[in-house]
């Protein structure tokens, strides 16, 4: 979709890595000018102490037909937050499209491990980065992203809300985590609504991010070989695939329709026609409780 976002602003707050490198990269594609954070620059790592930096995510937003802006930013802490707006406001005057993708939850939670068992100090930690960080960015960011109608915030979570309400995810803080976050966008949608302006929450499906390929042993040209290991593995899809849903959300005339709704990358692909880079259409949520959670061998035939 070039040019489609053509002057718009957007700001992927978490955009390093994983989601929101791709929804980044694929709003640029369409011609926005997009803010990205996070904590890990080319002069200092985050905890995750990973390559991949902000800086990186800006020069491929740019190299993608955008404009990629890098701002080292703490989304828990209000001040560095306040900067970051006031920057946009100075510089751009604008803020069409919002997206809280922050995270920084990785290595912070047990599988399969009841509360009482789990380190709370790292419980409590993943709380405030999936949590806190996504209330103090939409407080800060909201009021600049409704001086024009036609606002966009997009809640990034994990699971749609009909998956999450019916299934235990993981453990208690990271099942708190993400149906926070839905609700979030539910709230949201109540109090931009009325104000010109639309809220939503988005899932990936299973993301073929950096850190998933890493832990699988593969790359993106051989992530197939994982299937001989993990067979349901073969729905997974790139972080561009979120990424052109996001695009294709902000491009929508029409995008107030999805106002309060909890959606999928796989969902809208159906409707708005995009692909995944190789040109398929996976269709995650449906495959995990029609395939994956029903016992079913693995085949993605139909779902993608």
């Amino acid at each position: 979709m070039p040019e489609q976002l053509k002057d718009r602003v957007a700001l992927v707050a978490g955009a390093t890595r994983g989601a929101g490198r791709g929804i980044a990269v694929e709003l640029g594609a369409a011609g926005a000018t997009v803010y990205v954070t996070g904590r890990s620059t080319r002069t200092h790592r985050s905890e995750y102490d990973r390559p991949e930096t902000i800086e990186d995510t800006a020069d491929l937003v740019t190299e993608a037909g955008g404009h990629g802006i890098a701002v080292p930013t703490d989304h828990l802490d209000p001040a560095q937050v306040r900067t970051l707006v006031d920057r946009i406001a100075g510089e751009q005057g604008r803020l069409d499209v919002l997206v809280n993708d922050i995270w920084g939850g990785e290595t912070l939670f047990a599988w399969d491990t009841p509360v009482w068992e789990h380190d709370l100090d790292k419980g409590l930690r993943l709380l405030r980065l999936a949590v806190e960080t996504h209330a103090i960015t939409s407080h800060r960011a909201l009021p600049l992203l409704l001086r024009h109608p036609g606002g966009l915030v997009v809640e990034m979570t994990d699971g749609t809300a009909d998956y999450n309400r019916d299934t235990y995810r993981v453990n208690f803080f990271y099942d708190l985590a993400k149906a926070s976050v839905l609700r979030m966008a539910f709230a949201l949608a109540h109090e931009l609504g009325p104000r010109g302006a639309t809220a939503v929450a988005l899932t990936p499906g299973w993301l073929r991010s950096e850190m998933m390929l890493d832990n699988f042993g593969v790359r993106e040209d051989n992530w197939r070989e994982a299937t001989t290991r993990v067979p349901h593995f073969a729905i997974s899809e790139t972080p561009r695939y979120v990424g052109r849903a996001v695009a294709a959300l902000a491009a929508d005339p029409d995008v107030a329709r999805w106002n309060g709704q909890s959606l999928s990358s796989g969902g809208l692909a159906q409707v708005y026609g995009f692909t995944d880079l190789d040109g398929s259409r996976p269709d995650a949520w449906r495959y995990l409780v029609e395939v994956q959670d029903a016992d079913k061998p693995a085949d993605t035939t139909g779902y993608r």
